[in-house]
């Protein structure tokens, strides 16, 4: 049976608004401190201790790149873009900070906290995602390495018995078979630099 995902308790929780005095961040604030958030209010950019924010709201309308800490699309919290203009333009910079959630201006008496819990569930799947992808390029990479020392090790002959010789080295060197193929990668390219350089000493001699 799948377990129905747990509304977290957000009391407590710091959300910064990148927005100009407007109506709508009152009305921003008033839900926010409802819910228990800690607000901070700041225009035209964010400070250096956003950084640790739990949430941060900003307006899509009249942002730039240049008010976030951090290159488009590598927020380290939850965003919720704030959106007044439906303008192509508008839409696709926000889109482009990867923003969480969205609400649509004016902002009333309702609809920040389902921002907040869509915005905390949609970031914690992008970074589940982008860790899933980065644990595969490396098992990827891991397995072009042990290609390679296999390869290097065979020399020709039987990779069998070349990947077997790579184990047996790992297990002498009392380290992994992907550590093992990354150290012999590394003395096949300082040998290979070495008769390099040998060959322009002979020739230039």
């Amino acid at each position: 049976m799948t377990r129905a995902p747990r509304i977290p308790n957000l009391g407590g929780a710091r959300a910064f608004i990148l927005h100009r005095p407007h109506p709508t961040v009152q009305a921003i604030n008033r839900q926010l401190s409802a819910i228990g958030l800690i607000t901070l209010d700041c225009w035209p950019e964010l400070p250096p201790e956003a950084l640790a924010a739990d949430f941060v709201f900003f307006d899509a309308d009249l942002g730039f790149d240049e008010q976030f800490p951090w290159k488009p699309g590598e927020a380290p919290m939850p965003l919720v873009a704030l959106i007044g203009s439906e303008a192509p333009g508008r839409i696709e910079w926000a889109l482009s900070h990867k923003a969480d959630a969205q609400l649509l201006k004016p902002v009333g008496n309702a609809g920040v906290y389902s921002a907040l819990l869509i915005a905390r569930q949609s970031f914690e799947a992008r970074k589940h995602l982008a860790s899933e992808i980065a644990s595969l390029r490396q098992r990827v990479a891991e397995r072009q390495t042990i290609v390679r020392a296999v390869t290097a090790l065979a020399k020709g002959a039987d990779d069998g018995r070349a990947y077997a010789q790579l184990r047996s080295l790992a297990m002498s060197w009392q380290i992994s078979v992907e550590d093992a193929a990354r150290r012999i990668v590394a003395m096949t390219s300082e040998e290979a630099t070495g008769e390099e350089g040998g060959d322009d000493q002979s020739h230039r001699a």
